[in-house]
């Protein structure tokens, strides 16, 4: 059995209309004496002449422009931001993972990469479930079992052979080089480390690595990764493939024949077969228009391109901007509106290899029309009251965004996930 697990992703409206956002160390161009009082609570945007890498890291945003500051382009630096958020960002950037990559050309024309996980070959549909038909707890979200194929790095090496201009040693040579060199601990890393914690310390190398062994990595401390470092070694003088063929690819399904020893139950979860077969996909993108902006987004397995753009077709009906940002009826507004799309979205969003997904009546106005009008102005309705279930659910905190435009206008933009940190 081979199904590519469906990823849960929400851009939020901001990112949408914004797709550059400033990092935390910039400050504002202007002294807050010099604005209002409701501009003073706001940061200005940032500006670049000749290209923009916005993500969660600074240090990885910074070799995004240094991709492009040696001729890259957007996808080249996607691909070299994507390699570095997987040293420096470790709950959510990754190798180990997979995502979506949506690239917009200079010239209009516009694809995307699906590379998510792929279920492997001893997946079954109640591999999660005991006898009696129950949840098996933490099955699917701790241990071995939890782990689906990655997809990473060859939808990474996918994007740059077919759409980037640069070699694949030379956009993953700044991960190898901050994994073995260490780069100084951010503070949000501190704290996703800590955070992460109890479960971290429940495995020895994870332990070991991230935690010191009890001894917590804090603020300003050189982080290393020596044995990350070695897999992005083997990368570059081997190429992509080699995390699929080569001695990662055997390390991967070494440690699955240990976690195997220690159940002592059911086939080998995963193995260099798997690795192998795996492949991303390229599909058209989703494409949706609000107010006059068009827009370009994930279409299937990913539930978050479907989503955004049927609540905006909801929202447009609306003079948002008349109720100003952040007023009580604008977000009244767009609540009601997420409410109704989540609910849909558990309903109907799956793998369109294996579900059919209606994402032309999903999308489209007159759909959106009827969830209008199911909105009461001066009432908030209930989860329980919206059809198809209850669409505020738990989402994950470990999946990370970053968005490249280069000079010429190419824009290349990725979400990637572990699913849990």
């Amino acid at each position: 059995m081979k199904t590519r697990k469906t990823l849960s992703l929400l851009l939020s409206l901001a990112l949408l209309l914004s797709l550059i956002a400033a990092p935390p160390s910039i400050k504002p161009i202007l002294s807050p004496d010099l604005l209002s009082t409701s501009e003073a609570a706001s940061r200005p945007p940032v500006r670049g002449k000749h290209g923009m890498v916005s993500s969660v890291s600074e240090i990885a945003s910074q070799v995004g422009v240094d991709v492009m500051k040696r001729g890259g382009n957007a996808v080249d630096a996607a691909v070299a931001v994507g390699l570095a958020l997987a040293v420096v960002w470790p709950s959510a950037g990754n190798i180990g993972g997979g995502g979506f990559m949506v690239i917009r050309k200079a010239d209009g024309t516009a694809t995307t990469v699906d590379y998510r996980e792929m279920a492997p070959a001893a997946a079954y549909r109640n591999v999660y479930l005991n006898e009696k038909g129950e949840y098996i707890k933490e099955s699917s979200t701790f241990g071995h079992l939890a782990a689906g194929v990655p997809g990473t790095v060859a939808g990474m090496a996918y994007a740059l052979e077919k759409y980037g201009t640069m070699k694949w040693a030379d956009v993953t040579e700044p991960a190898r080089k901050l994994a073995a060199d260490g780069f100084p601990v951010w503070h949000q890393l501190e704290q996703s480390l800590k955070g992460g914690s109890k479960q971290l310390a429940r495995n020895s190398e994870s332990n070991r690595i991230f935690l010191r062994d009890g001894k917590f990595y804090e603020t300003g401390e050189i982080f290393k990764q020596p044995e990350l470092a070695a897999t992005f070694d083997r990368l570059i003088k081997n190429g992509p493939k080699e995390f699929y063929t080569g001695k990662t690819a055997q390390l991967i399904e070494d440690s699955m024949k240990r976690a195997k020893a220690l159940t002592g139950k059911g086939k080998l979860w995963m193995t260099v077969e798997d690795l192998k077969n795996y492949k991303p996909v390229e599909r058209a993108p989703l494409r949706g228009k609000y107010r006059g902006h068009e827009i370009i987004t994930m279409p299937p397995p990913s539930s978050g391109g479907i989503a955004m753009i049927e609540m905006l077709n909801i929202l447009e009906r609306y003079d948002l901007k008349k109720m100003g940002a952040g007023s009580a009826q604008s977000i009244h507004l767009m609540v009601e509106a997420m409410r109704r799309a989540f609910a849909d979205r558990a309903e109907f969003l799956g793998d369109p290899d294996f579900v059919k997904v209606p994402v032309a009546g999903l999308t489209s106005r007159g759909y959106a029309d009827k969830l209008a009008a199911t909105i009461d102005p001066n009432r908030a309705s209930t989860s329980q009251e919206i059809k198809h279930g209850n669409p505020v659910g738990y989402e994950s905190e470990q999946t990370t965004h970053f968005t490249v435009v280069d000079k010429d206008g190419n824009v290349a933009t990725n979400t990637y996930t572990l699913n849990g940190g």
